[in-house]
């Protein structure tokens, strides 16, 4: 079960550009509220996906066709 919830975190980044953006900020504090939501990762999963490279998920978003994107409503309004 861990399994999948280390790709679905992965394709949540990817995709959800609010998350991406908590995550940028405060690795820890966006996985560990997805863990409060119902994720189940052990310690070395948390602890190799706090390690991702921000910047890496931004660049793989964008080659990301933005029909599969959920855009940040609130960032765009400011």
């Amino acid at each position: 079960m861990s399994q999948f919830n280390v790709e679905r975190i992965i394709g949540l980044l990817a995709t959800d550009e609010a998350l991406r953006h908590r995550f940028t900020a405060d690795p820890p504090a966006a996985l560990r509220q997805m863990l409060e939501n119902g994720m189940d990762l052990n310690p070395y999963e948390l602890e190799a996906l706090t390690a991702l490279d921000a910047r890496a998920l931004a660049r793989f978003a964008r080659v990301i066709d933005a029909r599969l994107q959920k855009t940040d409503l609130s960032r765009r309004a400011s």
